[in-house]
């Protein structure tokens, strides 16, 4: 058994997060599977000495963690979990840590350098037409949207998920598509400077080109150019930092 330090309190979980749990512990050995409709309410109700209330909180608890999906009216289902659902819990947090801390945020987008430096490595090795022609899409997007910050920095976002995408691993994806995410909220609108879209979109040609090439150092190097000017859009709001 544990051992606990002297006078530390005991600390009485909620019944719904006891139900929640044990509700977990069934699926993960198996008791029901991907696709099975969970016992109806009273059923739970029963097997765990519980009333509806705690039932159905476990069930809002557990579909919010993207382990189940409630239908009005019909029994919750077991859903199969993703990267996507997973790094979804943790996404209110990293936004108010990043809110917070201007040295939070720096660590993002260091990060994000280095990952997308080997992101799009892997991509000059793999990537194949389908890949290229999605990429391309996401340029030309940006060439259309010139002019039209929102349009243009989804364009953007969308052109380094799919190349993290390419990497066929769905956690890389969903990295990418929840880092992105984070730092869309302190992109800062630089496009308004003359010519700026212009750079953007050349530099994003020059990445293209070089997982067209499958030339992977080339890639890498012309990432690391973009990201390094690309990441003084990001910064915290003055009210945030004074």
């Amino acid at each position: 058994m544990q051992s606990r330090e002297a006078g530390s309190p005991i600390v009485r979980k909620k019944l719904s997060d006891e139900v929640a749990e044990r509700l977990l512990e069934e699926i993960e050995r198996g008791r029901w599977a991907v696709g099975d409709k969970l016992p109806p309410e009273r059923s739970l109700m029963e097997e765990y000495g519980v009333g509806r209330p705690s039932v159905r909180e476990a069930m809002q608890r557990l579909a919010s963690m993207g382990l189940v999906e409630i239908s009005h009216g019909e029994r919750a289902t077991v859903k199969a979990p993703d990267a996507r659902n997973m790094l979804g819990q943790i996404d209110r947090t990293a936004r108010h840590l990043l809110i917070s801390s201007p040295q939070a945020l720096d660590h993002l987008k260091e990060a994000r350098l280095m990952f997308e430096a080997g992101m799009v490595r892997v991509a000059a090795e793999k990537a194949g037409a389908k890949e290229i022609a999605a990429l391309q899409s996401c340029v030309d997007r940006l060439e259309e949207h010139a002019g039209s910050p929102a349009e243009f920095v989804r364009a953007d976002i969308d052109f380094h998920i799919a190349i993290a995408a390419i990497s066929g691993n769905p956690i890389c994806a969903a990295v990418s598509e929840a880092m992105l995410g984070w730092l869309a909220e302190f992109h800062q609108d630089m496009l308004r400077v003359p010519g700026a879209e212009q750079v953007t979109i050349r530099e994003h040609k020059r990445i293209l080109k070089q997982i067209a090439a499958h030339d992977a150092p080339k890639a890498e190097r012309a990432v690391r150019e973009h990201l390094t000017r690309a990441n003084r859009k990001y910064r915290l709001p003055d009210a945030a930092t004074s």
